[in-house]
């Protein structure tokens, strides 16, 4: 096919352009693990702005009730009267009930939507109560005269809705907010296609084709598009002309080149090399791979959203027990009684159900414990991931980036000819390097400069797709290439010495002159972290397995987890084969995966704990629970110490914030009727009181 260039120039614009998925349908981010606590979900579609909006004007309104309203029909010292205030009293309560009680309203009707109601639903209930009862009083004492006069909540209806509001507050403002992950993927793709238009029906190999620019959403299976040096590859495919090498990194998580020929595959979102390819779309759209992967995702984000925290169960059991116990308490007094005061203690069980304490007790927690951990080089998106470290039994971990640096490091460098020296092989190979930004370009460059190695200008620099370059240096010709070049030429070398390298995760390139005479060689490798080994032997004394899983080959993966001491390894995997495994180890105990590439992202939201390395793809990223944001394994340590001293903290301001129910209602019912005993309004305000003051002190008493 005559390949006319001269028409497609100026294309390098567009090289690292994103597209935007504007016609992407799935669900929005809430249904991923951010926020999803005590329970912001359903509550997604609110962001921080509005959270705040909603808390400072309910706050400013509820001054002028606490000072003209009474707690829990107690008078205070500070408060007034005047003709004519319960009606204001009356106005504000309603805006402050349904302004700021409204993302209640929202969270309550998903609880409920799907059986599940916590501590939404139980809000929703004490407020409701609180207000309906408080605005029968209003009417009962100031316009049909009822005596005894009937008590307002509000007094509670305002703070609790205050402190709610403050409380998630706090848990966003410390728990790190995330992009979709879903959003992410959809952008490693280009923005246009270079789709190949062959004239008058002729077939692709004839001479004649225009290439038309279009949307990679609008390719088809069995078109042929054009895809030049450095661009994104807009689709999967099969290479129908040309070579090229192909960095997938950003989709697979390897950081090596793959050469690319004729009939090889290539993954769409990869990044072209320095050849011009044709290929044949063989995926696009739902059956491209990162369409594959979105869809892995988004299960697994749905699958996830319906795990429940501790505080959802506690919020659960207090909503049933206090419409069981109201229910009790209105019939038994409505016999003892009347239906007046059987419908005061039913309101009053009802409004208590849901204290103040309890609202504080998992964000002062959260937000002390965030604080710790960005010191240490953490950051939480997602403060469930908490409750399962005391449970963890495994830890599946990605190698490239992850365990190993994810760069390639010059590993060994020597020359083959008598004339020159190893420090002469680095810098000719420097020389040819020095212009390109290619990973293994970077790492020669690299080590040059760390050993003090001059190197000369180089000319004429081309790329042979897929083998190396060719370049002059000082009016003499060199060329960098593969072991591949070597056997197609027929330039003997060392094979044992080949193998011995590759086998420990080397990439080999050989210096050949102008008539092919073999110079040297030069290997780098990507090598292990050096807190890896301590990150594996730290797991193991905890009695958490480790478990390594890479899309990688597996003799290469032995090596690593030879070296780390890690005993099951599992190589050669794709997005789903990771996801499948991390759903078969569940079914043993609770999973912690730890990865950093695009092939990792299914695996991070099914786990029990996601953790991503900070320095990996957004998408990881998006996708984890955890950021170690210093990218050192050890990080990975410090979480799981203080994610176990979290939880201990949680569960004991639980048990404060539920306490106080466990005295209070019983008491507000009337257990202790028959003995003359009835909860006193004061008792019940310095009960809850306490136990506010009591979670606030626990909470900041948690340390490094």
């Amino acid at each position: 096919m005559d390949m006319e260039q001269e028409k497609h120039k100026n294309t390098d614009k567009n090289n690292h352009e994103n597209m935007n998925m504007s016609n992407m349908k799935h669900e929005k981010h809430s249904q991923m693990k951010n926020h999803e606590h005590m329970s912001h979900k359903g509550m997604g579609n609110m962001n921080m702005g509005d959270f705040r909006k909603r808390f400072w004007v309910s706050l400013i309104l509820t001054i002028p009730i606490i000072i003209l309203s009474p707690m829990m029909g107690m008078e205070l010292p500070f408060q007034i009267s005047f003709p004519g205030s319960y009606w204001l009293v009356l106005a504000i309560g309603t805006i402050i009930y349904f302004y700021g009680g409204q993302p209640f309203f929202k969270g309550a009707r998903d609880e409920l939507k799907n059986r599940k109601p916590a501590m939404m639903t139980l809000i929703t209930m004490g407020i409701t109560v609180a207000y309906f009862y408080s605005l029968y009083s209003v009417f009962a004492n100031n316009v049909f005269n009822v005596h005894p006069m009937v008590t307002d909540f509000f007094w509670e209806l305002a703070t609790l809705i205050d402190i709610m509001l403050l409380g998630h507050i706090l848990e966003m403002s410390s728990i790190m907010s995330a992009g979709s992950a879903l959003d992410k993927l959809a952008k490693l793709l280009p923005k246009k296609a270079h789709k190949i238009i062959v004239k008058n029906n002729e077939n692709i190999d004839n001479l004649k084709y225009d290439i038309l620019d279009i949307d990679p959403r609008d390719l088809k299976e069995g078109d042929f598009v054009e895809i030049r040096a450095g661009e994104k590859i807009p689709g999967d495919g099969e290479v129908v002309k040309g070579e090229t090498s192909v960095n997938e990194s950003m989709v697979t998580g390897e950081s090596k080149q793959i050469a690319k020929n004729i009939n090889d595959n290539v993954i769409g979102g990869s990044v072209n090399g320095e050849g011009t390819i044709q290929i044949k779309i063989t995926g696009a759209g739902e059956t491209s791979y990162l369409s594959q992967v979105q869809k892995l995702v988004s299960d697994a984000q749905k699958e996830q959203s319906n795990r429940e925290t501790v505080a959802d169960l506690i919020a659960r059991t207090l909503f049933y027990v206090a419409i069981t116990l109201g229910l009790i308490s209105f019939v038994s007094w409505y016999f003892v009684e009347n239906i007046s005061i059987a419908f005061s203690v039913a309101v009053t069980v009802l409004v208590i159900a849901c204290p103040h304490a309890l609202g504080l007790a998992i964000p002062l927690v959260v937000a002390r414990s965030t604080s710790l951990g960005a010191k240490n080089g953490l950051l939480f998106k997602n403060r469930t991931s908490f409750e399962q470290v005391k449970d963890l039994k495994y830890a599946l971990m990605d190698k490239t980036g992850t365990l190993t640096e994810g760069n390639f490091k010059v590993s060994e460098y020597k020359s083959l000819n008598e004339k020159l020296n190893d420090d002469e092989i680095l810098s000719i190979v420097t020389s040819l390097e020095k212009g390109s930004n290619h990973p293994l370009a970077i790492g020669i460059l690299s080590k040059a400069k760390e050993n003090n190695i001059s190197y000369k200008n180089s000319e004429n620099i081309k790329q042979i797709a897929g083998i190396g370059l060719i370049g002059t240096i000082d009016s003499n010709e060199f060329k960098l290439v593969s072991e591949k070049y070597l056997d197609k030429n027929n330039i003997t070398h060392n094979q044992d010495k080949f193998k011995k390298l590759a086998a420990n995760g080397n990439s080999i390139s050989y210096l050949l002159n102008e008539n092919n005479d073999l110079l040297g060689f030069i290997a780098q490798g990507d090598k292990i972290k050096i807190e890896s080994k301590n990150m594996i032997d730290s797991l193991k004394r905890k009695n958490i397995q480790p478990v390594m899983l890479t899309g990688d080959n597996q003799e290469t993966a032995n090596l690593v987890a030879q070296k780390l001491g890690i005993e099951d390894v599992h190589g050669k995997l794709l997005p789903e084969d990771k996801e499948k495994l991390v759903k078969e180890y569940q079914k043993s105990g609770k999973v912690m995966m730890i990865g950093d590439g695009i092939n990792d992202a299914p695996s991070l939201v099914m786990a029990d704990i996601g953790v991503a390395i900070g320095s990996g793809t957004d998408v990881a990223i998006d996708s984890a629970d955890i950021i170690l944001v210093k990218s050192n394994p050890n990080d990975i340590i410090k979480f799981l110490d203080l994610g176990k001293r979290t939880t201990i903290k949680m569960n004991q301001n639980l048990v404060w914030g539920a306490g106080y129910n466990v005295i209070a209602l019983p008491l507000a019912a009337g257990i202790l009727a028959p003995f003359s005993f009835m909860l006193n309004p004061m008792i019940g305000a310095v009960l809850m009181s306490l136990s506010t003051i009591i979670v606030a002190i626990n909470a900041m008493l948690l340390k490094e």
